[in-house]
């Protein structure tokens, strides 16, 4: 998913899509709010939500932006088994795949038991001031208050990982290696828990903003126009996978012509160097943004079940 293809995209009110014939699974009958107030640098006037549905039934798409309120959806298995995943959907920073790339995953992975968390996390480029934090605070803190209720969730705390697409895996890969950093001022108890994942699944992902590696887009929204080196330093994951990275799994195609896959190898690399499990998928064929759609004769479209086994090992 890039941001020039959601620009050409007729955005509407949430509330009349939602009330249409073929109305999304979204927001989830269950959700909470991040921020007990307004969050963290919000401008005067904040974004209105809006909109845009694919008419393809057979690929199914709901992008969302003007994410005034950063929330997370919850979507429970009818038997948990304890383990928990915050997915975080993609989109080049300038909306959200939330369909393809969360409501999706989590009817995949309830139904192998485990507890879905969906983030709707705000966009840098509408209207938040240091706005290349934005979205990470709100991954943080979604983590904080998913563990400060697990007992509430029956999630362990210690078995909840991420699941980030495209520019979504950019801001997991931010989180694996940026969950300690002090990105927000705290606000209550539940910010003096971890936000560190207990593993991290990369679905061809951003993993640098340095030009030549990075996707355009997914930079241009958070970074905003001409970046200092320092600031593209900062927020490139990939210069700082250390032994606190949390073990990780990697899904990319070779034929992806938006997010090159020299992302994940660069990833995988640096995990390799900083003695830090990785897994790594690499496909022949598959482009971007195939979320859970790859065709059955494609050995890709195995890669939730490979990801449903992974996530479970026991790492001690």
């Amino acid at each position: 998913m890039i941001a020039a293809a959601a620009a050409a995209q007729d955005y509407r009110d949430p509330a009349e899509i939602a009330s249409g014939p073929a109305a999304p699974p979204w927001p989830s009958q269950e959700r909470f709010a991040l921020w007990p107030g307004p969050p963290p640098g919000a401008p005067r006037q904040l974004p209105r939500p809006a909109w845009t549905m694919s008419g393809d039934p057979g690929y199914r798409q709901l992008w969302i932006k003007g994410i005034a309120e950063p929330e997370v959806n919850v979507f429970r298995p009818a038997l948990p088994d304890g383990s928990a995943i915050l997915a975080i959907p993609g989109g080049g920073y300038g909306f959200l795949a939330v369909q393809n790339e969360g409501v999706d995953a989590a009817e995949r992975f309830n139904a192998d038991r485990a507890t879905l968390f969906v983030l709707s996390y705000r966009l840098p480029g509408e209207g938040w001031a240091n706005r290349s934090l934005a979205p990470l605070q709100d991954a943080q803190r979604a983590m904080r208050l998913i563990r400060s209720r697990a007992a509430e969730f029956r999630i362990d705390p210690a078995r909840l990982g991420i699941l980030g697409f495209s520019a979504g895996g950019h801001l997991a890969a931010d989180l694996a290696v940026s969950h300690d950093e002090r990105t927000y001022a705290p606000v209550d108890a539940a910010d003096r828990l971890s936000a560190r994942p207990a593993f991290a699944g990369l679905i061809y992902p951003v993993t640098s903003m340095a030009v030549g590696l990075t996707h355009g887009g997914s930079r241009d929204n958070l970074l905003g126009p001409n970046p200092t080196p320092q600031l593209i330093a900062a927020r490139s994951p990939l210069q700082h996978v250390s032994a606190a990275t949390p073990p990780c799994f990697l899904v990319h195609a070779s034929d992806d012509d938006t997010v090159p896959i020299a992302n994940s190898f660069a990833w995988a690399t640096a995990c390799k160097k900083a003695q830090v499990s990785v897994e790594a998928h690499l496909l022949a064929e598959g482009g971007h943004g195939f979320g859970f759609h790859l065709p059955r004769d494609n050995p890709g479209s195995r890669w939730p079940d490979l990801f449903a086994l992974w996530m479970r090992k026991d790492r001690g």
